[in-house]
Parts: C-alpha cells; structure tokens; sequence
C-alpha cells in the first residue's frame, strides 16, 4: 500500500474541513472532531436534539471525501438484515448476496437507541473489524468505514433502548450537536435554500483517506511519556470510588490514534500534553458508568473526566 507524506496528510485533513465549513455553520469542534476520527479510523456518536445538523454533516463529510454516504434511520423493528443484508436462496441451489447499508463509507445510524439490542449487535463486528458475517459467510466492508451514531437525549425521548456497553465502547468519540446561537441560526437561514444541495467540492478520494489513516502513526511521533500519560489518565478513572466501571483499552488506544491527528491538524510531527487534555472528553465520557448513589449528587462523566485530568500530573 502506498503511502502519504506529513504535508500531504495534514493538507486533506485541512481540505476538508475547509469544504465542510463552506455549507456547515459554527460547531468548530463537533466538525473538527468528526474528521479527527475519521482520520484515526473510528466511529461517532452524537447526542442531541432532532434537527440540528447531524445528517447533514456525515452527507458533507462523505461528500468532501467522495464516499458513498447511506443512512439508517432507528426504529423498534428493525431486523440485523436490514443493516446487513441477507442472501436469496434460488430454485437452482446457489444463492445470490444482497448487501446492506452497512456497505458504505460513510454510514449514518440516526436514532440508535431506538433499534433493539439484537441488532446493535449486528454493528459490532464491523465496528471493530469492518467485516459482517452473513450465513456464516464473511464479507469485507469499503474502506474507510465510519459508522456515525445519532441519538436522542434518553431524557426527551419514548420508546427507546439502552444502547449496550459493548456497542459504546466501540465508538471512538461522542459529542454533543447543541442549538446554535442566535447569530449563526441567522447565517442557517441564509445558507437554508443551498444547503441541501451540498454546493461543496469532492477534495480527496477513499482511497487517499485510507491511504491517511495507515500513514499517520509514521508520521505522528508519541513519546512514552506521553503514552504513560494517557494509561495514568484511564487507570485514575477506573479506580475512582464514583465509577462503577471505567474506560477500556480501547479508550487508550483510541486516545493515542485521536492524539496524533490533533497534532497534525496543529501542524506538528509530535503529539504533546494538550492534544490529549483537548480529546479525552470526546473518547472517555461515554465510556464510564458513575455509581448511582454519585448520579443523585449530580456528578456526570464529564465532570469527573476533568477532575482526573486536573490531577494527574503532566509529562514535561
């Protein structure tokens, strides 16, 4: 496989961040974020309110990177087929493949709490090997795979399930999409009547951000110390008395990848303290459980990941 130099990588990532900024009002950070893990391989999941903005940005994320872009909308009845697919027996004996919408580059789940627990298992093996098996039958999914997760505040919503601990786990990052403010809800309005239409350039291809994503751990150096860093920041969490269960390996290992393309986007060949401190939120909160009597006291995930972070010491 080929590969891309540090200028190269560093000038998609900043392409397409331009090109989705074009049609996409404010929300730097949910932007910057959901093209950070593309680029490190992972998959989203955001929280908020219906309308605003989630579709829109995974059809200009797959838009700008000239993917093929599918969507499954959430539901009670929905069948691990119909995110997979399923194969057509025929009267001749052999049987013929029908994929699903898990083939894609880019593929938005809306509403995932509202599918049952069987079939959020069905996302699993993709998520963490972009395969599904079928019939006892394997198949490869396009790559780059990124799997974007909506869903609705558990709060707000009827009728929905809790999303398993194993399906979280397997989401790199998770953020917010909010309202916007007043000035930039009247920039929405302007841009209301193009934005459907997706008027942003194609500025890279599949093949180049695959091509990325295996190019960046050469090019992104990350001291031990740093590493030691990242291990001293999930161990304090799950050793914390208002956790009942804590980060996994995989948080760290999603830390460390997410780390890198922050510092690239930042333009540097190495990965410091504060390109962890500005992704641990993103790729811990939604992984930590806090014991219940600690709920009724208002703690949250986030709250406690920055009590971790503002005690544990930093590398120099």
């Amino acid at each position: 496989m080929n590969s891309i130099d540090f200028d190269k990588a560093r000038e998609l990532i900043t392409e397409v961040l331009k090109e989705i900024s074009k049609v996409y009002v404010g929300k730097k950070s949910l932007v910057e974020l959901s093209v950070a893990t593309l680029f490190s391989g992972g998959h989203l999941l955001i929280e908020g309110y219906p309308g605003t903005g989630k579709t829109l940005l995974a059809k200009l994320l797959a838009k700008a990177i000239g993917g093929r872009y599918k969507r499954i909308q959430g539901h009670p009845d929905i069948l691990p087929s119909d995110i997979l697919g399923f194969h057509v027996y025929r009267i001749e004996g052999d049987k013929l493949f029908v994929p699903g919408p898990i083939f894609t580059n880019i593929l938005l789940v809306d509403e995932v709490n509202r599918i049952p627990t069987r079939s959020q298992a069905a996302l699993l093996e993709a998520m963490q090997e972009s395969q599904v098996t079928i019939d006892g039958e394997t198949y490869q999914l396009k790559k780059p795979f990124l799997l974007m997760a909506t869903q609705v505040p558990f709060k707000i919503s009827a009728g929905t399930y809790h999303v398993v601990e194993t399906l979280l786990d397997r989401f790199m990052s998770s953020a917010l999409s909010e309202y916007n403010p007043f000035d930039e809800e009247v920039e929405i309005l302007s841009r209301a009547d193009t934005a459907h239409e997706l008027p942003i350039e194609q500025v890279t291809t599949p093949e180049e951000v695959y091509m990325t994503i295996n190019s960046i751990p050469g090019l992104v150096h990350v001291e031990r110390n740093i590493k030691e860093y990242i291990v001293s920041i999930i161990s304090y969490l799950r050793s914390s008395e208002i956790v009942e269960y804590g980060p996994s390996h995989r948080a760290s290992i999603d830390l460390l990848r997410l780390s890198r393309v922050l510092a690239l986007m930042d333009n540097r060949d190495y990965v410091i303290p504060d390109d962890v401190k500005n992704i641990v939120i993103p790729v811990v909160s939604h992984r930590i459980k806090i014991r219940q009597e600690y709920e009724a006291e208002g703690y949250d995930t986030k709250t406690l990941v920055k009590e971790v972070v503002n005690k544990v010491a930093v590398p120099k």
